[in-house]
């Protein structure tokens, strides 16, 4: 099951911290980040590190001497795009990469119809694979489960080709949430900087499996590569697995780097991590 009764009460004290820098520019409810203008005062949350101080409500501030972050409703709408990773390799671990990285989309999604932004589920294969059309509200919950629940493991992938294609078939900018293992050789990261200056809000989930974290191998293997069925032969020891892992490492700083670069969002999740763990760090916009 992607998403449970009680896993959904949990999400509900994290929903009100979601917000979306990027604008779509149509009509409908949304959380602003900016103040005033056609922006209508929603409700009070806490404060947390890096929010603007200019939407501190000073005098709330004064009556309970707790730091209150005002949030507004704004006019404009978004819509927030989960492009989900369905290549070949992430059918591994247990449980699988792309199990975990539907649950995580569920969780966002779930969110954002809470919050009455629009949603879209995108599969991603070599170029866009699937592409739902957007839903709101809570009652349509049902219809975003279904649409993740039929995304399966199939072929290689194009990481770079999918976020472009989303990207040019977005009308206005929104939130750009990409699920994926990022084991990708292509120039993703070029997409990635393009949806950013294109206007969108991008958050980069990784969903690794727990032995491609830490390795235990030792032997002679002969590996298929799960996308191309490619068979290397290689011997794991001390310095293939360190080999490995200086390339991981790469990858790694590659994706902060990225972020950095573009304002984003990256969280780094384990499949074998609590999922509301990873929520808490996607809700806090953290760099893993």
């Amino acid at each position: 099951m992607l998403l449970d009764a009680t896993f959904a009460r949990e999400l509900e004290a994290l929903r009100r911290r979601m917000e979306v820098r990027a604008r779509s520019g149509s009509g409908g409810d949304h959380l602003a980040r900016k103040r005033g203008g056609n922006a209508e005062f929603q409700e009070h949350r806490p404060y947390y590190p890096g929010d603007d101080l200019r939407r501190i409500d000073w005098l709330a501030f004064a009556r309970t001497g707790e730091p209150m972050f005002k949030l507004f409703r704004s006019e404009e709408d978004v819509v927030v795009r989960l492009v989900v990773d369905a290549s070949l390799s992430l059918d591994m671990g247990e449980p699988t990469k792309l199990e975990v990285a539907k649950k995580l989309a569920a969780a966002i999604g779930y969110m954002a119809l809470a919050g009455s932004e629009r949603t879209q589920v995108l599969a991603a294969g070599n170029g866009l694979s699937h592409v739902s059309e957007p839903t709101r509200g809570r009652a349509t919950l049902p219809k975003l489960l279904r649409e993740l629940d039929r995304i399966t493991p199939n072929g290689g992938t194009d990481l770079a080709r999918a976020i472009e294609q989303t990207v040019m078939r977005s009308p206005r900018p929104g939130m750009l949430v990409i699920l994926s293992d990022f084991m990708d050789s292509g120039p993703f990261d070029a997409a990635v900087s393009r949806a950013a200056a294109a206007g969108h809000d991008v958050a980069m989930v990784q969903v690794l499996a727990r032995e491609e974290i830490e390795p235990r191998y030792d032997g002679d293997f002969a590996l298929e590569d799960a996308e191309t069925g490619v068979i290397v032969e290689v011997t794991m020891d001390a310095a293939a697995i360190e080999a490995y892992l200086a390339r991981l490492n790469k990858l790694l700083l590659g994706l902060r780097a990225i972020a950095k670069r573009n304002r984003a969002t990256y969280v780094r999740v384990p499949n074998d991590e609590p999922i509301l763990s990873a929520i808490r760090r996607f809700v806090a916009r953290k760099i893993d």
